[in-house]
């Protein structure tokens, strides 16, 4: 799942991936194709070459036995029938026969050959080694001799494990432990009667050198066993015969059907590479066996180098896919960094474009974006301040009409009331107020002007309600150059005295003041001691303040004067959410309204 994720996480996950399997998948294959293909060819080559070697130690045993066959010839000699087939001994018949031997020896040679003897069926024999002798017992009662009589044309050969006691009754010595005897019958040449034996007694060391030398692999050796599965000859290195067939198919007979052939033997252990032949002089089995890892020796070392190549060939697909993605996919990552730049706020996060590729045209498309996004903002931002601007002068033209409509109405009042000096104070205090309000359309003026405006303000009122109202500004000379939204405070006092001093129906006192709270934020406070605000009712107001529009305090029915929601909504409005109007009341004791503005140092323009 994990691997799946990093996979798709990113452009540069999918690219490497998509060129390890386009690369993999085809190497994988071919190199599949070509091992199996050269493991089939070079293991077959190497199983051919194995049952070669068993050939030729086949055909080595074969011409040995039909060299030394060449001295069964010696059955045909008439001396030889002579000597066999007569009771008596004669001197003559056997130096001829002896002297026959020495020149079958010198002519061909048989260095092998021990001894060469013929007996008769009587016991009477001669031998190379001991000459003119006489058994003392019957020939017959050798099984060797019995087969020969009952089968004359067959030739035997007795290895020393199948020689039979009587064989080495004193008067036979011809066979010796280690000694291959050779026996044919000897058939009267007219009746073809057997008259007789030759047997050749041949050194079995040389049959057993033919083992020795010949090997397979590095620990593979050949044996030789008769038709019946019996061990023959081992190699001298091995101890004994069942040490060599340990773990060999001598138990496995079936196997051995044909005259030559191979096969895996996999039932005890490692697999064993087993090839035989069949010598067509003996009969005997010629068996080579090798643990099957070295004859395919050279198939495993090429599986290794195809699955190195393979590996190699990914490595460097790797290895270029890093360079090919340092090259394509970085510039894709400097745009993705620059996007999530702009993306968090940063419009200046540009790309810097080289080439003239797609995505060179996609980092160009992206710097003409930011710009676009830059001047919409900037745009934007103009337009918004137009608007704000415009409610703020919405908001103080809501001001102005309502507390004009009073001043009139008190003034027409006193000149009805033919109140002149009255009329004409109240007249210049209006003119002042005015003169303020105008401030040639500027929204900023000192907090000095204000508290005049305000001052203005009260001594209408004071006119007005002269027995019930009463005033008091107490402001630091060094808060009276601060700037501050025109007409802030005159809409609250003015909501102090109808809403607090007036229904106090008694004399009322309305304090400002003005303090810094902390570095770069002064509270203007209105304090009045009138008739307070219930907690219901508190809470209603303290809810509505933040109402959207006046026209929903109008449908709200709330009555907290125009006034007093215009100035919180024109400090939010400028300064943000932290600041504006912040109410506290007990009531039957009075109302405390807090106006928190920053403090800006600003030209009043």
């Amino acid at each position: 799942m994990r691997l799946l994720q990093w996979i798709t996480s990113s452009l540069r996950a999918k690219l490497l991936t998509l060129f390890v399997i386009l690369t993999s998948i085809p190497l994988i294959a071919v190199g599949s194709v070509s091992y199996q293909k050269s493991f089939n060819t070079v293991s077959s080559h190497s199983k051919t070459a194995t049952l070669m070697i068993a050939d030729q130690l086949g055909r080595d045993i074969d011409i040995l036995f039909q060299d030394v066959r060449e001295l069964l010839e010696l059955s045909n000699n008439p001396t030889v029938h002579h000597f066999l087939y007569s009771q008596t001994e004669t001197y003559e018949d056997a130096k001829e026969i002896l002297t026959t031997f020495d020149l079958y020896r010198e002519t061909y040679k048989y260095e092998s050959v021990l001894n060469i003897s013929m007996v008769n069926l009587y016991g009477k024999g001669i031998s190379e080694k001991i000459g003119v002798f006489q058994l003392d017992v019957n020939p017959l009662r050798n099984p060797h001799f019995t087969e020969l009589l009952n089968h004359p044309d067959q030739v035997l050969n007795i290895t020393p494990s199948d020689a039979e006691p009587l064989d080495r009754l004193d008067g036979f010595q011809y066979q010796q432990p280690n000694v291959i005897s050779i026996m044919a019958a000897v058939k009267q040449q007219i009746t073809h009667e057997v008259i007789g034996f030759i047997v050749i007694d041949l050194d079995d060391s040389i049959v057993e050198q033919f083992v020795d030398h010949t090997t397979i692999g590095q620990t593979g050796f050949f044996h030789v066993i008769d038709e019946r599965g019996k061990a023959i000859f081992v190699p001298s290195q091995i101890n004994d015969a069942s040490q060599a067939i340990q773990g060999q198919p001598l138990d496995l007979q079936h196997q051995f059907i044909q005259k030559r052939g191979s096969f895996v033997e996999s039932s005890k252990g490692k697999p064993q590479f087993i090839a035989y032949t069949t010598s067509a002089e003996t009969g005997w089995i010629i068996v080579g066996s090798a643990p099957l890892q070295e004859i395919v020796q050279e198939a495993n070392e090429i599986r290794q180098v195809i699955i190195v190549s393979v590996a190699l060939s990914i490595l460097f697909t790797i290895t270029l896919y890093f360079f090919m993605t340092r090259w394509l996919i970085r510039p894709v990552q400097l745009l993705k960094k620059q996007m999530r730049q702009a993306a968090s706020g940063f419009l200046e996060a540009k790309v810097k474009t080289t080439g003239q590729d797609e995505i060179a045209d996609l980092g160009k498309s992206f710097n003409t974006m930011l710009e676009q996004i830059k001047m919409l903002l900037e745009k934007s931002i103009q337009e918004q301040d137009q608007i704000q601007k415009a409610e703020l002068r919405t908001l103080q033209a809501q001001i102005n009409p309502h507390f004009l409509y009073n001043t009139l109405d008190s003034i027409v009042w006193m000149a009805e009331a033919n109140k002149n000096a009255q009329v004409i104070q109240l007249v210049q205090a209006l003119s002042r107020f005015f003169r303020i309000s105008l401030s040639k359309g500027r929204d900023w003026i000192p907090l000095r002007d204000e508290l005049e405006h305000v001052q203005s303000y009260l001594i209408i009122q004071q006119m007005r309600y002269r027995d019930i109202l009463q005033y008091d500004i107490q402001v630091e000379p060094a808060l009276l150059d601060i700037p501050i939204l025109k007409m802030s405070l005159q809409p609250i006092v003015e909501n102090a005295l109808y809403h607090g001093i007036k229904n106090k129906r008694r004399k009322g006192l309305i304090r400002i003041s003005a303090r810094e709270e902390q570095k770069g934020i002064f509270t203007l406070i209105v304090e009045d001691d009138g008739i307070g605000i219930t907690s219901e009712r508190m809470k209603q107001i303290q809810t509505r303040l933040d109402v959207s529009s006046s026209q929903e305090l109008i449908e709200d029915d709330i009555t907290i004067g125009f006034g007093l929601y215009n100035v919180h909504q024109r400090v939010r409005l400028y300064y943000g959410q932290h600041y504006g109007v912040t109410i506290e009341s007990v009531e039957l004791q009075g109302t405390r309204v807090s106006l928190r503005i920053p403090i800006e140092r600003r030209d009043s323009t």
